[in-house]
């Protein structure tokens, strides 16, 4: 790859915005400079004109689930096409989750995801564990995914039957989680309470996609956020909530923070964009079902999901991404349509990998409510911190991967189905005329995305072996 001098941009970090030319060695960055104070460009394999542009940390998405099962198909991307999909939208890392099943091996799990992602990814990947099974095997098991670079283990209060924990489990998990050093990344909902609200909704007809917003109510979130911090702080371990979408649960993370707890937070773009009426309209609101739902605006869930961004009440966006077209896929079949006259039977997920840097962009830098510097914290430099993979990822430093993206934060964009890669046949944000745009991607020294052109090839992207959280109190 030789040596690349990006010229003339603003390099924007999480603490600081400077004018500013980068040097780029290999896959790594070695120096920054003001502009033309060094003679960089005379032997350099490449020059890249950044003036009137952005030079920004690649993003970083630490929630997506590629070829997930669910429902009785898998999501539509494959960790070629969704990876590919990351690097057009500005991410250069993602971390995906493996899984065990019930009656599974954890390491099992881990090593059959290993291999879906070997020699496909785009961009840089790494694992979460999606922990569906608390035994003595599995919590002996932990051990060794630390020592393969696995440093977070999620739980689920919710599915029961199929991801679901007792407390007891949860507790005895988490317990492991704080001797051996891992974060402990939760989905909080009630779902005992809530599948009652699903039987006795289709008791009484209602089928409707709505309906799945309707019965996992906001404040069975809230309730469960607030009993896995009790069981989080009875264990002594760090709690990551996952996709938080209501106010009641961003109130409880809000407490704990306050009282000095390691408890943090993640939201998606889809719960700051969207809302309960999408998912009206009959069938079509199939294209938005995920879990936790969308929530009802008039509740004021999204504005105060803004509002613990900019407060670092909240500390990074995710996407969820796992993707289930609404007609059939041609590797994976009937998706979405599963679910016509009964929506407990939809695959629950939505499309996001792709869009997230530029709709929180637009959202949050264009609108007023994140600054500049803020925006790369929660897209990128948190992220890094959270799951143990900065300074090597996460900023634009001496020594760091050379992940970088050119922004354009004048350049606009209408969202839709005809302009993005991602393997799923619908936008969920059709339409929406965006500000401040991608313009090139760097990964690892490597131009990926430049002039609308993809410029990588699968395998380009590496597993990454993370450590423990950085962000621990």
């Amino acid at each position: 790859m030789g040596r690349t001098v990006i010229s003339g941009g603003t390099v924007v970090t999480a603490t600081e915005t400077m004018t500013a030319d980068v040097l780029i060695d290999g896959s790594t960055v070695v120096a920054l400079a003001a502009p033309g104070i060094h003679s960089w460009t005379e032997g350099a394999d490449k020059v890249i004109d950044a003036t009137g542009k952005l030079v920004l940390p690649g993003g970083i998405d630490v929630h997506t689930h590629m070829e997930l099962p669910f429902g009785g198909t898998y999501s539509a991307d494959t960790f070629e096409t969704g990876s590919r999909a990351a690097a057009w939208g500005g991410t250069t890392t993602i971390i995906d989750f493996a899984v065990q099943a019930k009656g599974q091996s954890a390491m099992d799990g881990f090593e059959a995801w290993m291999k879906k992602a070997e020699g496909k990814c785009a961009i840089d990947y790494a694992f979460h564990m999606i922990t569906g099974d608390i035994n003595d095997q599995t919590l002996k098991e932990m051990d060794m995914l630390m020592d393969e670079g696995v440093t977070s283990f999620k739980l689920f209060m919710a599915y029961p039957g199929v991801f679901y924990s007792t407390d007891g489990d949860i507790l005895r998990a988490m317990q492991k989680a704080a001797d051996i050093g891992a974060m402990v990344a939760m989905h909080a909902e009630n779902g005992i309470a809530i599948d009652v609200l699903v039987e006795q909704a289709l008791a009484r007809g209602e089928t409707d996609p709505i309906y799945h917003g309707i019965v996992r109510r906001s404040i069975l979130e809230g309730e469960a956020t607030s009993r896995a911090i009790a069981l989080a702080e009875v264990a002594g371990a760090p709690l990551y909530i996952v996709h938080m979408t209501a106010k009641e649960a961003l109130d409880a993370v809000t407490a704990a923070r306050d009282l000095g707890k390691n408890v943090f937070a993640e939201t998606c773009p889809q719960y700051l964009f969207l809302d309960l009426d999408n998912m009206g309209n009959g069938f079509e609101g199939a294209k938005y079902i995920a879990s936790p739902p969308l929530r009802d605006r008039a509740e004021g869930h999204q504005e105060r999901l803004w509002k613990g961004l900019a407060t670092n009440d909240l500390q990074i966006v995710s996407t969820d991404h796992c993707p289930f077209c609404m007609g059939d896929h041609p590797t994976f079949g009937t998706q979405k349509q599963l679910g016509v006259g009964d929506f407990t039977k939809i695959p629950n997920g939505m499309p996001g990998v792709e869009p997230r840097m530029e709709l929180i962009y637009h959202g949050g830098v264009s609108a007023g409510r994140l600054s500049l510097n803020r925006f790369v914290d929660v897209m990128c430099t948190t992220p890094a911190k959270m799951f143990g993979m900065f300074p090597k990822k996460g900023t634009i430093a001496i020594g760091s991967d050379a992940d970088i993206v050119l922004w354009d934060p004048t350049g606009t964009k209408t969202m839709s189905v005809d302009n993005h890669h991602m393997a799923v046949d619908y936008s969920c944000y059709e339409g929406l005329e965006i500000t401040g745009t991608v313009e090139t991607v760097i990964s690892k020294g490597q131009v990926i995305i430049a002039d609308g052109e993809y410029h990588g090839v699968a395998g380009d992207g590496e597993y990454i072996k993370r450590g423990t959280s950085q962000t621990l109190i």
